[in-house]
């Protein structure tokens, strides 16, 4: 079998199962198989509770990577600049690998005027449409109009609503403007 020494990655070349379980005892260490389908199998020489710790650090780790859903409202009736604040807070969440589920809201005779909220929700759809693709698509539910989205890959997301710490500095020009002529 072939036999690696953990805490330094040298490998220790390939040997009998008795020669390297004599190795890692002279080590104080366990010998732990790591891939038992390799050819020839392959062993590593480590500390045998330091190894579960970390597979299930790993393990956790792996979990807790799963993409959370954020909520991101909107109203029929949205100004512009709230529109596109609203639209960065989706850009943050989508960039961070988490879904978004876009929620319009109707009140009152809102209701009757539904076609309004659907041109939002598409509006909302086409704006982010690099950065996220549609996972459930706008649905009247009651008094409002909820879409999933859900992030693309991180190679193809592109942001199109930036804040202003992402926006490169202004540059001054060459020549003032401020200083009159003589």
């Amino acid at each position: 079998m072939r036999v690696i020494l953990a805490s330094t990655g040298e490998q220790l070349g390939i040997m009998k199962l008795s020669d390297a379980i004599r190795r890692a005892q002279e080590m104080g260490l366990d010998l732990v198989e790591i891939s038992a389908n390799a050819n020839p199998p392959v062993c590593r020489i480590v500390d045998f509770g330091k190894f579960k710790y970390e597979a299930a650090k790993q393990e956790k780790d792996k979990k807790n990577s799963a993409s959370k859903l954020k909520e991101i409202k909107f109203r029929v009736n949205c100004a512009a600049h709230d529109y596109e604040t609203k639209l960065r807070h989706a850009e943050e969440f989508l960039d961070k690998g988490n879904k978004v589920r876009v929620q319009l809201q109707f009140r009152g005779r809102e209701m009757a005027h539904q076609e309004l909220g659907m041109a939002v929700m598409a509006r909302v759809k086409n704006d982010l449409v690099e950065m996220a693709h549609v996972e459930t698509e706008p649905k009247l539910m009651g008094r409002s109009v909820n879409m999933t989205l859900a992030p693309l890959p991180a190679a193809k997301r592109k942001r199109k609503f930036l804040s202003s710490h992402d926006l490169p500095p202004l540059e001054d020009s060459d020549g003032d403007d401020d200083e009159a002529e003589d």
